[in-house]
């Protein structure tokens, strides 16, 4: 089974860091756990009009897909490091895996959640509660997707989260979800059985 590690809040920039070195490493498939401290994080394809406001909170320019997004704490990010060549998934096979995850984790928790083909991520009606993005090299998988568990979501109006105007933003405290630490400890077991449905 593939192994999950908590991380804690770590620096985004560290992170990423470890994360590329993953990459040119041999080291084995893993899943992190992590809290970032406040940032917002610029896709590849990421278009400098959506950022509006960021004030003191820095932005990084990463290699990931998409746009722009904020992480800070209260926000718990799930990090697939797959060798997805060796395992033989395919990108939409893993960014559904991730997705689903959000969805089966909220739903246990009395919450319906869905994706959407057009805009990648999980939504409760009109609003966004997890947002995502991957970039694979060398056949490897990273980066990874994002669950607003309980957060200060102002920082989100500095922005157009994830390149949408307006785009109402959720977290499960708000949703009514009492078991907050609860949910973070059950969302990764979603995902392994997602991997796991896949024949990883």
């Amino acid at each position: 089974m593939i192994p999950l590690h908590w991380r804690g809040e770590q620096p985004y920039q560290s992170c990423w860091d470890d994360m590329r070195a993953w990459v040119d490493s041999d080291q084995p498939d893993q899943i992190w756990a992590v809290e970032h401290p406040p940032v917002y994080t610029q896709g590849q394809a990421g278009k400098p009009e959506h950022l509006l406001f960021p004030g003191d909170i820095p932005v990084v320019q990463t290699d990931r897909g998409g746009q722009v997004t904020y992480h800070g704490p209260g926000q718990l990010i799930l990090y697939p490091l797959i060798d997805i060549k060796k395992a033989r998934i395919g990108v939409r096979d893993l960014i559904t895996a991730l997705e689903q995850s959000v969805v089966d984790a909220l739903g246990h928790r009395g919450i319906y959640a869905s994706a959407r083909s057009r805009a990648p991520g999980v939504y409760v009606g009109a609003a966004k509660i997890s947002s995502l993005g991957l970039r694979v090299r060398k056949g490897r998988s990273f980066h990874g997707i994002a669950l607003n568990v309980d957060m200060d979501l102002s920082p989100f109006g500095g922005i157009n989260p994830c390149g949408y105007q307006s785009l109402p933003m959720i977290d499960a405290r708000r949703l009514g979800v009492a078991d907050l630490d609860g949910l973070k400890r059950a969302w990764p077991r979603h995902l392994i059985r997602q991997l796991v449905a896949l024949g990883y």
